[in-house]
């Protein structure tokens, strides 16, 4: 079997190919397009040998994994930050980083993340557009927002963008292009409502199928967005074999550094997907005036003063959603409160 490393960057694919003994077979260059792609493979299939393929995590692998799985090679996602962790270099370039990868495929020491489907890929992304275009809305009514700072107007109403918000801002005499800019903002904020609803109208209609958002809808907190984020994000509960593997994998658990007597504790890993920590702190928040959990997020907060508690209570209770989540998806079974007769599990930890 041949083992190659694969180096991807923005224009070209660094390759290095092994030979099956642990000898360097050949070390070359190729374009990081489809066509470059594709003659990479022809390139490597003269040796007519099996070949495994290894390729780090970033923007772009997921392309290079599906090309050359349709040209025959068996291709793994390796784990950037384990890579460097197994193999820290002083020298550091393109070619000495395919070396290493084809170097641990020859070793069988690849730490291989898991690969979402098509399907689940295609769930994630309309679940992200939606947050991305959430995420400009709010910057543009922070911008309007500012511009009635800038000039001392006060706002009288709760929600500044209802009706009566609309007719305060058509009143109200900003000079240009300050009122340019204010009516243009108005107008972007429309039509990103108009397509974040369509988002959410989409959303609604496949969750309801979903094979975990139902189950999710019954825990406190989580609706049909943040629920269909965190189950899109999830994918397979089946590859967490406990609650504390998925909770480390949402990145809220706190970077630990040990030697001998010393326990050092620092700040949030956020090893995994950001957002499915967003839709995790999104269902704590909302979690947190649920009787269940009122009263331990209250004793937290009150616990670590006002300048942090607020935030470390609603992190402390985003875990233990995540640890209610694992128990609900993999016994296939709704939120409880309580273990029921006989059960050596609770579902809120």
């Amino acid at each position: 079997m041949l083992h190659v490393g694969l180096d991807l960057s923005r224009k070209r694919v660094d390759v290095c190919l092994i030979s099956s003994d642990g000898e360097l077979v050949e070390h070359f260059r190729a374009p990081a397009d489809r066509d470059g792609i594709y003659g990479l493979s022809r390139r490597v299939a003269v040796y007519d040998e099996p070949v495994r393929g290894v390729i780090e995590s970033m923007n772009g692998a997921r392309f290079v994994h599906d090309e050359l799985v349709r040209y025959g090679w068996e291709v793994l996602v390796a784990d950037a930050q384990r890579v460097k962790g197994l193999a820290p270099l002083a020298c550091k370039t393109d070619k000495v980083d395919s070396r290493v990868l084809a170097e641990l495929s020859w070793r069988d020491l690849v730490p291989a993340i898991w690969l979402p489907t098509p399907e689940l890929r295609a769930e994630r992304e309309r679940s992200r557009w939606r947050l991305h275009l959430v995420k400009h809305r709010a910057i543009l009514k922070n911008r309007v927002h500012s511009s009635l700072i800038a000039f001392g107007y006060q706002v009288p109403m709760a929600d500044l963008f209802g009706v009566a918000g609309r007719e305060l801002l058509s009143e109200l005499g900003f000079p240009e292009p300050w009122r340019s800019h204010v009516q243009a903002s108005l107008e972007l904020i429309d039509e990103l409502e108009r397509r974040i609803d369509a988002i959410e109208r989409w959303l609604r209609r496949s969750g309801a199928d979903h094979r975990y958002i139902p189950r999710l809808m019954t825990a406190p907190g989580i609706g049909w967005i943040t629920g269909f984020t965190i189950a899109s994000e999830i994918g397979d509960i089946g590859r967490f074999s406990s609650p504390v593997k998925l909770t480390g994998y949402t990145g809220l658990c706190p970077r630990v550094k040990q030697s001998g007597d010393m326990d050092q504790r620092g700040s949030l890993s956020k090893r995994g997907p950001r957002y499915l920590r967003w839709g995790l702190m999104e269902a704590a928040i909302a979690a947190s005036s649920h009787p269940l959990y009122k009263e331990r997020y209250q004793r937290t907060k009150r616990r670590l003063g006002r300048q942090r508690g607020a935030k470390v209570a609603q992190i402390e209770l985003a875990r233990k959603l995540t640890e209610a989540i694992w128990y609900m998806l993999t016994r296939n079974q709704p939120f409880q409160p309580f273990a029921p007769a006989g059960a050596i599990f609770a579902l809120t930890a």
